[in-house]
């Protein structure tokens, strides 16, 4: 991977991070349990307070493993391990890459994993 790639992967790495941490830190502060006293609220207003709570949970989710992702992207990164896929070792496409950088493995091989 050529100086000029990697510097501008490495930021997109950063900027995406950078763009991540604080909607993940505001989300972890945000997250209650949900009310379930019946006296206050009807049964359906628990059942959609418990949805969005759920859905609340799994973006969440999502956005801490896609952090977590890039994190390890860019230890690879500065480790010259970066770019290269980890079940087959060939180098991934720059296009799949600036798509999206966290990637880890190549296209073939990722579609061996697609059920």
């Amino acid at each position: 991977m050529d100086a000029t790639l990697k510097a501008e992967l490495k930021a997109l790495i950063l900027q995406r991070i950078e763009e991540l941490e604080p909607s993940v830190d505001a989300r972890a502060q945000r997250s209650e349990n949900v009310e379930l006293d019946q006296a206050k609220v009807g049964r359906l207003s628990r059942m959609d307070a418990l949805q969005q709570q759920a859905m609340h949970d799994a973006t969440q989710a999502r956005s801490r493993n896609q952090l977590l992702r890039l994190q390890h992207a860019l230890a690879r990164l500065d480790q010259d391990d970066y770019g290269y896929c980890s079940e087959c070792d060939e180098e991934i496409a720059s296009g799949r890459l600036r798509i999206d950088p966290a990637v880890g493995l190549c296209v073939e091989c990722a579609s061996k994993l697609q059920p």
